[in-house]
């Protein structure tokens, strides 16, 4: 045996006690040279002192940090010194070391390169007795999860949900706001604290919003949230809509989804693009809400066709989006520095041109005008074709040279014959969108607020025919103009 050894070992005080501690647990305790606790907050403790064992706990540890991590961290620092010295020491957690105990784990992690062997006895942990307590059956589904760093994506609604180490209101109050991006602020939940315990126990059940205003939260306190079904729960998770959009294009489901092709529903589309375009546009959060869920329902539509065709699922959709993200963001993930946009631009630039060589397609041998999606809008197409244009030097050098321009191709369109026309007028836009971009303005934003400025002003000529009590065939074009002014005037300033 090698007496040299430095060894930590980790045993479990259980979740009642003494009278439940395994017997080979209690003679590692009462045996142990140095004995040492994360907490004397536990019923056994009180126990083993009355019966003469020297314990050493690191409560003072918690008062010295704000955060838990760095109470955990100090707790293991302090241990590895402890082992370092002594050779060999029993190291006691509540419940099970394994379960719900951040302290174990960091141990376990950096036992092997500190030269320590870290030992992991048993323990009962506080679910067996919970299970019981509250009559759960584990085999439905349930998960554990840490009050101190909760996260509502770790919530499931549908499991039977166990948020250990909620030790004080301050803690029930994170837990309390977390939970309520996920389920009602009346949802019941149950705070159960020291399970098992005769004497201890406290079982409470109260509405979400009153989580935070108990009063026995301790060292042996959980909170339980029970699965639900309900529907207003079940549509904020995206796991539902995969659901949903799967059933209607099932045998059993929508005759008209089934039919439908990424050909048939292309349109759809666009449309639903342009539709989320005119509420940010009208600056409405509420239609732009319902929008952008009708254009989601157009993504979800295209990988359920593309899932059933065996070539990718919505999972592999967002899976793509979240590596390309990080992947040109390393100035944010990575080591890379961005101070401003502009630097943060080329980054991603770079990194496009880098993706494009690993694909095997020779950037330097691509046209510098490539890389534009071919179905925008002619206007914004032609926006950006000059810009790449630009990027290269093949440019105006004075804005008075583009002015020039535009009243160069409209003296061309008015001379044309009927069939220049077309040409004459798409070079006669195409100059118009060269001297917004020297005028730094978008154009087709700049156009449409000049479609908007003419549906208010139209508008007003139909509501004065409507007060008039007459239609458009019994006015003329005077009359109507004379209308058109009256709006100009009224929304002057305002456009």
């Amino acid at each position: 045996m090698d007496t040299n050894k430095k060894t930590i070992t980790v045993v479990g005080l259980g979740a009642g006690d003494l009278d439940q501690l395994p017997y080979g647990i209690y003679r590692t305790l009462k045996e142990a040279r140095q004995l040492y606790l994360r907490t004397k907050e536990h019923p056994v403790v009180a126990q083993l002192a009355s019966e003469g064992i020297a314990l050493t706990s690191f409560d003072e540890v918690y008062e010295q940090h704000d955060g838990f991590e760095e109470v955990y961290a100090e707790i293991v620092e302090r241990l590895f010194a402890k082992a370092e010295e002594a050779g060999s020491i029993v190291y006691a957690v509540p419940g099970h070391p394994l379960v719900a105990e951040r302290t174990v784990q960091l141990l376990l992690a950096q036992g092997p390169k500190r030269g320590v062997q870290i030992e992991i006895g048993g323990g009962q942990s506080f679910i067996d007795p919970l299970f019981a307590r509250l009559q759960i059956d584990p085999i439905e589904g349930f998960s554990l999860l840490d009050g101190t760093a909760l996260a509502a994506h770790q919530v499931s609604p549908g499991l039977h949900t166990i948020i250990a180490q909620v030790y004080d209101a301050f803690v029930a109050s994170d837990v309390k706001l977390t939970l309520m991006e996920v389920l009602p602020d009346d949802y019941v939940v149950t705070v159960a604290t020291a399970v098992g315990v005769a004497g201890q126990e406290r079982i409470e059940s109260v509405p979400l919003y009153e989580l935070d205003r108990i009063e026995h939260f301790g060292n042996l306190s959980l909170v339980y949230v029970p699965p639900t079904t309900d529907q207003t729960v079940l549509y904020r998770q995206f796991s539902y809509l995969k659901e949903i959009v799967a059933i209607l294009r099932s045998p059993d489901g929508c005759p008209w989804d089934r039919e439908q092709t990424h050909q048939s529903i292309r349109k759809n589309l666009i449309e639903e693009t342009y539709e989320v375009l005119e509420t940010i546009d009208d600056e409405d959060p509420e239609a732009m809400c319902e929008e952008l869920g009708d254009l989601l329902m157009q993504i979800m539509l295209h990988s359920q066709m593309a899932a059933e065709d065996g070539y990718f699922t919505v999972d592999d959709v967002v899976a793509a989006l979240n590596e390309k993200l990080v992947r040109r963001h390393p100035h944010v993930f990575g080591e890379k520095n961005a101070n401003d946009s502009e630097e943060a631009l080329a980054n991603w630039q770079e990194i496009k041109a880098q993706e494009k060589a690993a694909k095997g397609i020779d950037v330097a041998a691509a046209s510098r005008l490539s890389g534009i999606p071919r179905d925008l809008p002619a206007l914004m197409y032609a926006y950006k074709l000059q810009k790449k244009a630009a990027e290269v030097g093949f440019d105006w050098d004075d804005i008075a040279d583009v002015y020039k321009k535009v009243e160069e191709e409209y003296r061309e369109l008015r001379e044309a014959s009927a069939e220049e026309r077309a040409g004459e007028l798409g070079d006669l836009l195409f100059a118009v969108v060269n001297l917004a971009r020297f005028l730094k303005l978008d154009p087709e934003e700049a156009l449409a607020l000049t479609n908007n400025k003419f549906k208010k002003r139209f508008a007003y000529i139909e509501r004065k025919l409507q007060e008039a009590g007459r239609t458009f065939e019994q006015t003329d074009l005077q009359e109507m103009d004379k209308w058109w002014e009256e709006a100009k005037h009224q929304t002057k300033g305002r456009e």
